[in-house]
């Protein structure tokens, strides 16, 4: 899944229909300067997290001289781990009322879900728990579509009445089409707002995507963070390039974290598993540079491409695979990827600490493999817990302490 920027989305947004304001932009403080000459304006960092007003990263300049200063604040910050390297100068709008709509995918229900509320502003967490009678919510049939007269009870079940109801069920009818048309998995604008002279519009918007559905999304190219739904600071150059490995090939999964202050590669799989292996390691004093899963049969060059990356990371001093059976991946297949990254590399796993531990299709012949590649390989005789310490045992043996 991947983030759009808020003047991206609300590009596309004003493209099918729905009002936003007027916005720029700029990476110096000088250019919002010459834009507040000519309109009422408020600055926003541009990053891809919400809560911004809170952390102080909104702002309202009422002069030329606060403009330029403020926007050269915002370019110094960090938002919630994001740098700010450019900021949104919006058209100040005049407010009468702040609405909330959400639009996702409610996973058990398998169908979009439509949130809305009148108490927009503020955090909807809070006013879901406190206050959970002000939110209406509509499950969407996705092969049937939403009606009008649906989004008009929705709204009219908060005493929205009225021409702004009839403004207002427009609005929510192409903000759904907005979203069934763009693949998207969320757009939430908050607030939606009610203006003083009756027109709604979207204020502020949040909008992801699914970066699976891209090829047919030419109209996003170049707006999309891919693989970035999940991620709480920016993606790295290696997590990029990862993500570029796994999209190569439908078959299979690979995902990447980076960890700093690790020194030991690590690949996983096996639902569960996979997070009972990174607690192992690191319960035994093991240290992961990264997190990393793969299943669902990934090819070998899929497999290479991972664990090239893995350990092209300087600070990589050994590389630990486990895999539980659950994973219901090809040993002998993850090994030939594998082995195929250590030779490249010129990796000698006598010197530099390699410790397999793998159970599932065709383990016999992933264990000649590694064995024949001098790699220290485990089944299902040992546990994982066993096998992350060991890991950690085989990084003491050839760096002493320094694991």
């Amino acid at each position: 899944m991947g983030k759009i920027l808020e003047h991206f989305s609300k590009k596309l947004i004003r493209k099918n229909g729905v009002n936003t304001p007027d916005n720029w932009v700029v990476e110096r403080g000088y250019e919002a300067r010459n834009i507040i000459f000519n309109k009422n304006i408020v600055l926003k960092a541009l990053v891809p997290v919400g809560k911004r007003g809170k952390a102080g990263a909104v702002k309202f300049p009422e002069t030329a001289e606060e403009a330029e200063q403020q926007t050269e604040e915002l370019l110094k910050m960090t938002v919630h781990n994001f740098p700010v390297n450019q900021v949104l100068v919006e058209e100040k709008l005049n407010i009468k009322e702040e609405w909330y709509v959400s639009i996702s995918i409610d996973s058990q229900e398998q169908k979009p879900v439509i949130m809305v509320t009148t108490y927009g502003g503020m955090d909807i967490e809070d006013l879901a728990k406190d206050h959970p009678e002000k939110i209406a919510t509509l499950h969407v049939d996705p092969f049937d579509g939403i009606h009008p007269f649906q989004i008009k009870e929705l709204w009219s079940s908060l005493g929205v009445t009225g021409k702004v109801l009839v403004r207002v069920t427009e609005v929510l009818s192409k903000l759904y089409d907005i979203f069934w048309k763009y693949d998207c998995f969320i757009l939430e604008v908050n607030p939606l707002a009610l203006t003083k002279d009756g027109n709604i519009v979207v204020a502020d918007s949040v909008m992801g995507v699914d970066d699976t559905a891209l090829y047919r999304q030419s109209e996003l190219a170049g707006m999309v963070e891919v693989g970035s739904e999940r991620s709480w600071r920016p993606l790295t150059e290696l997590e990029k390039q990862m993500i570029e490995v796994n999209d190569a090939d439908y078959r299979g999964t690979a995902r990447y974290t980076e960890i700093e202050g690790g020194d030991i590669g690590f690949m996983c799989g096996g639902g569960g598993g996979s997070l009972v292996s990174f607690d192992a390691l690191t319960r035994h004093g093991g240290k992961p540079a990264n997190y990393t899963e793969t299943g669902g049969n990934p090819p070998v060059e899929k497999v290479y491409g991972l664990t090239k990356g893995i350990l092209s990371k300087e600070e990589v001093k050994g590389l630990y695979v486990a895999h539980n059976i659950s994973n219901n991946t090809q040993i002998d297949v993850m090994a030939a990827g594998i082995i195929k990254a250590l030779n490249e590399l010129k990796i000698d796993p006598v010197t530099f600490p390699v410790v397999v531990r793998e159970a599932g299709v065709n383990d016999e012949k992933g264990r000649k493999i590694f064995e024949d590649a001098n790699v220290t390989y485990y089944g299902e005789e040992i546990t994982i817990e066993q096998a992350a310490l060991k890991m950690v045992k085989r990084m003491e043996e050839v760096y002493g302490w320094q694991s």
